[in-house]
């Protein structure tokens, strides 16, 4: 089987590279930008330093805002037709994840008609065409939606969110300036942080994982587990290596998919709006001992990027629970809860696992997880 990495053609990383938007724009001759903004952010003057880049190079724009922390099929319509109205000619998404799954789901549909049916975008699309340029500017440090072919939209109706894979989202140019993330609180930072980490980790034990993939997961691992109290702190240092760690994450999993985790963090979204990153943070611990008897002997590399010193000498049984243990601690470090016990009610068990074994992210989980093994699974997290 052929393995394939699929990246961004260009990304800027470091403090101020926000400024790199405006040649970029120049050099490719965009004459109107519409801004995806989450509304909160937009509020607060972090979108701003964005336009102020556009304002400098008298690049006109509009600023859509129309969007909820997990986006719906009505955001992203109504996007598509704020699109439409603008007459701009490519899209600067500003944000965490929400904003950039919308305008991947906005840029597709406007570029290939044919699938204005949002539904029709669920899993592999085979769209025929590229969609809008997209700039990606991530203000959180955890989803990587700036790097990945992966965009996740909301069914209100049905309760539900259905995950999109297509080649042809991928925004052209990443611009990952760790100065963007800095207003972000305490508990998001946690969150993102701990779905960036959810992301490496899935990403390094999938069915589909393979050398490359495994080198960037890695690394991230050992940069996430490093910075991330930095980042919770708001140190410089810290937000730095967030920055670069949830990026290179997302190198990594968007080309080899994810697990169970997903799967079941999608549903929780769906079904009581979990914030994303929560929802992952909850799971990880509890599903990486689940999946521990099939993963040979990755999680003794996993607890050696963590820190863990001494795996050499370990029993597998021991580097297993060393693995599961410091991503507990870390998660308890940043002030995530423990369990779901706030979260979910026994009546939604059924729905919610029926939910998570659909979902596209579940037949890349190393294990093979049946319907009871998800809802046993939810169950020992009340």
């Amino acid at each position: 089987m052929a393995g394939r990495v699929i990246l961004n053609g260009t990304s800027y990383h470091g403090k101020g590279c926000v400024k790199e938007i405006a040649g970029e724009v120049q050099a490719r001759g965009f004459k109107k930008a519409f801004v995806v903004s989450g509304p909160t952010i937009y509020k607060h003057g972090v979108t701003a330093k964005v336009t102020d880049v556009l304002d400098s190079i008298s690049i006109p724009y509009e600023v859509f805002t129309d969007l909820k922390e997990n986006p719906t099929i009505e955001n992203v319509q109504a996007g598509v037709a704020a699109y439409k109205a603008s007459g701009a000619d490519f899209i600067i998404a500003v944000g965490g994840g929400s904003p950039m799954d919308t305008s991947k789901a906005i840029g597709i549909i406007i570029n290939n008609p044919e699938y204005a049916d949002v539904r029709s975008l669920e899993g592999v699309a085979p769209t025929k065409n590229p969609c809008v340029p997209i700039i990606a500017v991530p203000t959180t440090a955890g989803t990587a939606a700036e790097v990945t072919i992966n965009y996740v939209i909301t069914d209100v109706e049905k309760k539900r969110k259905f995950v999109c894979v297509d080649v042809h989202d991928i925004p052209i140019v990443a611009v990952v300036d760790p100065d963007m993330m800095a207003s972000m609180p305490k508990g998001l930072t946690a969150s993102t942080g701990m779905d960036a980490l959810t992301h490496a980790i899935e990403g390094y034990i999938t069915k589909a994982a393979w050398e490359i993939p495994d080198m960037f997961h890695l690394k991230a691992i050992e940069l996430i587990s490093k910075s991330l109290r930095g980042a919770v702190d708001n140190t410089p240092e810290g937000r730095e290596g967030m920055a670069l760690g949830q990026y290179i994450a997302g190198m990594g999993f968007s080309n080899v998919g994810l697990g169970i985790v997903h799967s079941m963090a999608h549903a929780l979204g769906a079904v009581y709006d979990t914030p994303h990153g929560v929802a992952n943070a909850i799971l990880l611990p509890t599903i990486m001992a689940y999946n521990a008897d099939a993963t040979g002997e990755k999680y003794r590399d996993i607890a050696k990027a963590m820190g863990v010193e001494g795996t050499e000498k370990m029993t597998q049984e021991e580097y297993r629970k060393a693995a599961v243990d410091a991503v507990a601690k870390l998660a308890e470090d940043v002030g995530i809860p423990k369990d779901l016990k706030e979260i979910v009610k026994e009546e939604d068990i059924d729905f919610l696992s029926e939910s998570a074994f659909a979902d596209a992210c579940a037949p890349g989980n190393p294990k093979d997880a049946s319907l009871d093994d998800i809802k046993a699974l939810y169950r020992s997290l009340l």
